[in-house]
């Protein structure tokens, strides 16, 4: 639910990091202002990518960002968000999304949901969440009827599908759902010359994201019996990837025919992040740095594209009240190291060094951090007491390499010919 492109806190320039934020935060907030708290659990990673081209192609003006008030996943900080259609679209999408993934697990009977007090709780709360998105869609000229409509065919293309039917038949109502929002984007952007590629550009992406969710989820399907198009439709792992591989290369072509004011961070993400994703779910990710520690393509540490954008847990936006994150993680270490023992030291606590908290100050601190889940979920947080920088317990970097705290220019593109953009 929380989306196929996550980007790694080691990768990315402090410029595109902040922008990704923006749109995260923007999506959060867009859902809570016009639906309510409840509605901002279905923030996803994806959902961003319609914000994100939406102002990608946007002239740019003012009204694009507002100032967001203290969050506490970002210190009782503001921040710069986006606003506007591109954010209520994507609002609008990931609420109808969701609530056909609610329907979805609902149908299957899937862990609590077998329950029917639980499912019908849920059958309700998918029902509101469907009208929602549909009056957030209305006002911003988009019918998300081809949403609803796409996830019905899908649910009697599942019950046909059997050994001999294509895997694109079954990945068609997604391509086709998320081609109408893709091509809303130029829309709203006012560029109408870039519907066309755009589509094309959502139609492969919906693709990508049916194929990536049935290979992550082969083995568990087939461990609890559950349906997976991978498995009802006889396709090898061999075949899923080579239509993964294709569906990336023209996702590359169709970017290269739309027009942007500034598609640094929609290129990154849908070029690159994508591939990425790819790697991840087949298993074939690896470290872009050589062996003996020299920098690839992304030049020094501090060069743009080489630094780090941060990757937001997904539990992380199930809580925050502002719907915004932390600072990129500096490695902190273990969060209850380095700020001493509050209850040590005799009968008595000494007074608190200057820039430390007092115990009972840190005890509050500590409580709102384990309130708000920052302790567990944000990439970094203020330690209750020592007030020292942190890393969350469960910030975690997909590279898999092992070494992207001495490295920062993991999984550079000296591998990757899709394009010259020097990221």
């Amino acid at each position: 639910m929380f989306g196929i492109v996550r980007p790694c806190s080691h990768r990315l320039g402090e410029g595109l990091k902040t922008q990704w934020m923006a749109h995260l935060c923007g999506l959060c907030l867009a859902l809570r202002g016009d639906h309510g708290q409840f509605a901002r659990v279905v923030t996803n990673y994806d959902g961003l990518l319609i914000s994100v081209l939406t102002e990608a192609q946007a002239e740019k003006a003012t009204g694009w960002r507002r100032t967001a008030g203290p969050c506490p996943l970002r210190g009782m900080r503001t921040a710069s968000v986006a606003q506007g259609e591109g954010a209520r679209l994507a609002a609008a999408v990931s609420l109808v999304l969701a609530s056909a993934k609610v329907r979805d697990h609902v149908a299957d009977g899937d862990g609590l949901l077998a329950r029917k007090p639980v499912a019908l709780a849920a059958r309700r709360v998918a029902t509101s969440w469907g009208r929602a998105g549909a009056r957030s869609g209305s006002a911003v000229g988009f019918d998300t009827a081809v949403l609803v409509d796409a996830v019905d065919r899908q649910i009697g293309i599942e019950a046909l599908a059997g050994p001999g039917t294509p895997l694109l038949t079954v990945t068609e109502p997604t391509e086709t759902a998320t081609a109408a929002a893709f091509a809303h984007t130029a829309v709203l952007a006012g560029r109408s010359g870039n519907a066309a590629p755009l589509a094309e550009a959502g139609r492969l992406f919906g693709r990508l994201a049916h194929l990536l969710d049935a290979v992550e989820d082969r083995e568990t399907d087939a461990a609890s019996g559950a349906w997976n198009p991978l498995t009802a439709t006889g396709t090898s792992l061999t075949e899923a990837r080579r239509l993964a591989d294709d569906a990336l290369h023209g996702i590359r072509l169709a970017l290269r025919e739309a027009e942007f004011t500034d598609g640094r961070l929609a290129h990154v993400l849908l070029v690159h992040e994508l591939g990425r994703s790819v790697d991840r779910a087949f298993g074939t990710s690896g470290c872009g740095h050589t062996a003996d520690g020299a920098h690839g393509p992304h030049g020094s540490p501090d060069s743009p594209g080489s630094g780090r954008l941060l990757d937001v847990p997904g539990s992380a936006l199930l809580l925050a009240p502002e719907g915004s994150f932390g600072p990129p993680p500096q490695h902190g270490g273990n969060p209850y190291t380095g700020g001493g023992n509050p209850f040590g030291g005799g009968p008595s606590f000494p007074p608190p060094a200057p820039g430390r908290r007092g115990f009972w100050a840190g005890c509050a601190a500590a409580v709102g951090l384990c309130c708000t889940c920052k302790m567990c979920c944000a990439d970094e947080y203020e330690g209750p007491w020592s007030r020292k920088k942190r890393e969350g317990c469960l910030s975690d970097c997909d590279c898999d390499c092992g070494c992207c705290e001495a490295c920062q220019c993991c999984e550079c593109c000296e591998c990757c010919s899709c394009c010259d953009c020097g990221l």
